[in-house]
């Protein structure tokens, strides 16, 4: 299979890739030097890297574009780091086991585990299937410039690894999300009087059907679509009757709907104007006959269904999210991961993509049982 030693060298690299990188500031949409750091290290090993912004592709070195092709996409950038550090964000220390830094948990371990199972198998003559390493910008943010600007420019992809701090479960669906600016409409008047239509009421009349309502269909993997009131502002003095009360609403919806059929169900109840909504943000879910998440039943590896977003709700192809580290980690002041999650991470994910290879190798080329 795989030797100690060989799971060791590829550790040892991501491990060192990790550090160094951590070192490097990549706040969403300032990636530069992270990715040109990352492309140089991936060229000094043999990969022909393409580059579109901050975004990098590669593939392996004998790409058919008639064989099913899979993609390993993880992002270079980092949230901010918060006041209640006490570590320098950048230091990249090594204490007990843990590296310390700003995205060594969110998402540098997946980034750089990664890209050790690309360089694995880049030039295996004997793959069943194409893989495309992505390492991509503005995840944090969902920006235009992240893997929505490198998908047109990426040959066809079949399916997809996201990477990102899962314990290394299988996230086989993801909820999406919709953020909703609301806008209840009254009119002013003196508070004193019985003047004017409070537009707080109206509100509020709205926000107590969003938080009780529930949704007819419940999702197997994901729940209930959830709808949380996040935002609210109204008034200008306390003797006038407020016109106007705008209330944002965070919505995380899931594959029972889309995100159109959804929005249409809050449209029809709410009185407040609904503005300023993106659906582009879509729940994903991928069948329980594919490949991907076949390999991880022969593995053993556990499944679920992930509340949190990342850039699978970007992608219209079959997708799983996995990866080291810890969801609980992500964003919070002295972030850290597990040396042993990077080893871990490595190990695992060359062994579920071996395990792909395996079951394409006996026929399945379509990545699904017919």
């Amino acid at each position: 299979m795989h030797s100690t030693a060989l799971i060791d060298h590829w550790a040892e690299q991501a491990t060192t890739l990790l550090r160094e990188l951590i070192a490097i500031p990549s706040l969403s949409r300032e990636e530069d030097a992270a990715t040109t750091h990352l492309q140089k290290f991936l060229q000094a090993r043999g990969a022909t890297v393409h580059r579109v912004k901050n975004n990098l592709w590669t593939c392996n070195k004998v790409f058919d574009p008639s064989k099913f092709t899979v993609l390993l996409n993880s992002h270079v950038d980092t949230v901010k780091a918060n006041k209640d550090w006490t570590r320098d964000p950048h230091g990249a220390d090594v204490v007990e086991g843990k590296i310390y830094g700003l995205g060594s948990n969110d998402a540098g371990a997946s980034l750089v585990c990664y890209a050790m199972v690309f360089l694995h198998f880049m030039d295996r003559l004997d793959l069943p299937f194409n893989l495309i390493y992505a390492p991509t910008a503005e995840e944090e943010i969902s920006g235009a410039d992240g893997i929505v600007a490198l998908l047109p420019e990426l040959p066809r992809i079949d399916a997809a690894l996201v990477g990102e701090p899962t314990e290394m479960q299988m996230a086989t669906a993801e909820k999406g999300l919709m953020v909703l600016r609301c806008t209840a409409l009254g009119r002013s008047g003196h508070a004193a009087r019985n003047e004017g239509l409070n537009a707080i009421d109206i509100a509020m009349k709205d926000i107590a059907w969003l938080h009780s309502y529930q949704f007819d269909k419940v999702s197997t993997a994901l729940g209930p679509v959830k709808m949380t009131t996040t935002i609210i502002n109204a008034g200008t003095q306390h003797n006038v009757v407020p016109d106007r009360c705008e209330f944002t609403v965070d919505v995380r919806t899931t594959d029972a709907y889309t995100n159109e059929q959804t929005l249409n169900i809050i449209e029809q109840h709410l009185s407040s104007q609904i503005s300023d909504v993106s659906k582009r943000l879509q729940p994903s879910h991928i069948s329980e006959n594919h490949v991907l998440v076949r390999a991880a039943r022969r593995l053993s590896m556990e499944t679920y269904g992930s509340p949190t977003l990342s850039d699978q709700a970007l992608l219209s192809m079959p997708s799983v999210k996995i990866g080291p580290g810890s969801s609980s980690r992500s964003h919070t002041a002295d972030e850290f991961v597990y040396e042993q999650e990077i080893r871990g991470g490595v190990a695992g994910l060359i062994r579920l993509v071996t395990t792909v290879m395996e079951l394409l190798n006996n026929g399945n080329e379509e990545g699904e049982d017919a």
